[in-house]
C-alpha cells in the first residue's frame, strides 16, 4: 500500500471490535452508576451506562463512521462535543435545597463516565479501567477516610428540627436564628402531607440553645421546635 493510499484510505474495524467497545463502556460505567445506585442518588446505573456506552458510540461514529466517503475525516470532530454536551446532564443532577446544594459529586461522575465511555470507544483500555478504579476508589473507601479526618478538625454542629404548616417559609427561621448570635450551616427542607420539615445545621453560641428555640417558637405558624441528636 502506498503512502498516499494510506493517508486516503480511513481505519475500520469489525463488528467484534465495536460490540467489545460498547461492552467494556458499558461494563465500567455501569461500575460507577452502580455505586451510586447503592447510595440513592440522582443518577444511578442506569443513567451512568447510558452516558458511558452514548459516549463510546459518538467516538466510534467519529473515528469510524464516515469511511464509506472514501477520504480521511477528523476523528475527533464529533467526540470533542461530548466533553461540552455532557455539562447538560450534570447540571440536572444538581440540586439546591436551602443552603445545602446536593449532586455535586454525581454531576462530576457522569462526566467522568463520559470520558470513561470515549476512552473504552477509542480502544483506549488502560485509560478507562485506571479511571474506573480511581472512581471507586475515591467514592468508596476514600469518601470514608476523609469524612473521618475532616470531622476532627469541623466545629461541632447542632441540629434543629422545626415543623411548619404546608408551603411554610424557612426564611423567619434563619432570621430568628441568626439574630441569637448562631450561624446557620444548611438546612435541609421535607414536605409530608400538609407538614414541612425544616432540618436546620447551626453553630451555637455559648448558652444560646434556650434562646435559639424561644426566638423559633415565636414564629406565627411554627408547630414544633426540637434538637435533634
Amino acid at each position: 500500500m502506498s503512502v498516499l493510499s494510506a493517508l486516503v484510505t480511513p481505519p475500520t474495524i469489525g463488528w467484534a471490535e465495536v460490540l467489545l467497545r460498547l461492552f467494556v463502556a458499558a461494563v465500567l460505567g455501569g461500575a460507577i452508576g452502580l455505586e451510586r445506585e447503592l447510595r440513592e442518588r440522582q443518577a444511578g446505573l442506569r443513567t451512568h451506562l447510558i452516558v458511558s456506552v452514548g459516549a463510546a458510540l459518538f467516538t466510534l461514529v467519529s473515528a469510524y463512521g464516515f469511511t464509506d466517503w472514501g477520504v480521511r475525516v477528523d476523528p475527533t470532530r464529533i467526540a470533542a462535543q461530548i466533553v461540552t454536551g455532557i455539562g447538560f446532564l450534570g447540571a440536572g443532577a444538581i440540586i439546591r435545597q436551602g443552603l445545602s446544594v446536593r449532586g455535586l459529586t454525581t454531576a462530576a461522575t457522569l462526566w467522568l463516565v463520559a470520558a470513561i465511555g470515549m476512552a473504552a470507544g477509542a480502544g483506549y483500555w488502560e485509560g478507562a479501567l485506571i479511571a474506573t478504579f480511581g472512581a471507586i476508589i475515591m467514592l468508596g473507601p476514600l469518601r470514608t477516610v476523609a469524612y473521618r479526618f475532616l470531622t476532627r478538625f469541623r466545629p461541632a454542629l447542632d441540629r434543629l428540627l422545626v415543623e411548619l404548616p404546608a408551603g411554610g417559609s424557612p426564611v423567619p427561621i434563619i432570621d430568628a436564628i441568626e439574630r441569637q448570635g448562631a450561624h446557620v450551616v444548611s438546612l435541609d427542607i421535607a414536605q409530608e402531607g400538609d407538614r414541612r420539615s425544616v432540618a436546620v445545621d447551626l453553630q451555637l453560641e455559648a448558652g444560646s440553645a434556650p434562646a435559639v428555640v424561644a426566638g423559633v417558637a415565636e414564629i406565627d405558624g411554627v408547630l414544633e421546635v426540637r434538637w435533634m441528636e
